[in-house]
């Protein structure tokens, strides 16, 4: 079986344009922006096209998945490390999502280190958390919660934005 994509399932400008919409509406919701280069976002949307095309699901462009989705669940666009990547480097790893310092032009976009866990450790941490999944102490990352809304996370730090509210970063309190 060849891994080439034929050109019958290459996505059309149809279909980017209708991601582009999607994914813009959504980022939108949650507090989020696109990248502004529009170029390099039509790019990306090809990839994410491809990718469902090819696992059935939009895996990162810019990552290999592995035809299993509970190994790919966690870059599956929106991937798991979007938030924090967006908060720590302005962007995530692909670049797609953006902070609002790069979108106003304050911040350029550069390379950012690979912020997902190697398999080895993804596998500790799912079997962490599974098992001792009664107890709060074993929670593998800390909660967070909006004091505006009420909104709770679980992440390595509290999201830029509150998708639910958009109140900002510094809104959000350690829960747990």
């Amino acid at each position: 079986m060849s891994n080439e994509i034929n050109e019958k399932s290459l996505p059309t400008e149809e279909e980017k344009s209708e991601l582009y919409e999607s994914l813009s509406k959504d980022a939108k919701q949650a507090g989020y922006h696109l990248n502004p280069d529009k170029e390099f976002v039509w790019i990306l949307m090809n990839g994410l096209l491809v990718n469902k095309e090819r696992f059935g699901y939009m895996v990162c462009p810019c990552r290999l998945g592995v035809h299993d989705i509970t190994q790919d669940r966690d870059i599956i666009c929106p991937c798991d490390y979007r938030d924090s990547d967006v908060l720590n480097y302005d962007a995530c790893y692909c670049s797609l999502y953006v902070s609002e310092k790069v979108l106003n032009g304050e911040v350029v976009v550069h390379s950012i280190s690979e912020s997902r866990p190697s398999a080895e450790e993804r596998s500790k941490i799912n079997s962490a958390a599974t098992k001792e999944s009664g107890s709060l102490a074993s929670l593998p990352y800390p909660v967070w919660r909006c004091r505006v809304c009420g909104y709770l996370c679980a992440r390595d730090d509290a999201p830029e934005i509150c998708p639910i509210c958009k109140a900002k970063h510094d809104r959000f309190d350690r829960f747990l």
